[in-house]
């Protein structure tokens, strides 16, 4: 293990790293920028939920308006319907029918034509 050791030791020793002073600068503008990107994903998302939340309500205050408005309707109707007699439908031009039903002949009474060959 100790021979290990020394060993590492010794190729840390020989590894020469050229920095030039970049690459922390670039470690940092790199995190920077991704922070940047993150914080206006961020503020687009909540955008967003509050944009759609205030939309959904607009939308619920107008399904009430016209839940109001076919209650009103369907009152309308009922009292309308109140009013249909004979006396309103002859005074629009509909008149009386005789009822004529189709029927039809049962199985029993139809001759069929015996096979004379």
């Amino acid at each position: 293990m100790k021979t290990a050791s020394l060993k590492l030791k010794s190729y840390a020793n020989n590894v020469n790293i050229i920095d030039n002073g970049n690459l922390q600068r670039k470690i940092l503008n790199i995190m920077l920028w991704m922070f940047a990107i993150l914080g206006f994903f961020y503020v687009f998302f909540l955008g967003n939920m509050v944009f759609n939340i205030v939309e959904r309500k607009s939308l619920e205050t107008y399904a009430h308006t016209l839940q109001n408005d076919v209650g009103n309707l369907e009152l309308e109707y009922l009292s309308m319907s109140q009013k249909v007699d004979l006396d309103l439908a002859y005074s629009l031009g509909f008149k009386e029918i005789k009822t004529k039903y189709a029927t039809r002949k049962t199985l029993g009474s139809i001759n069929i034509a015996k096979n004379e060959i």
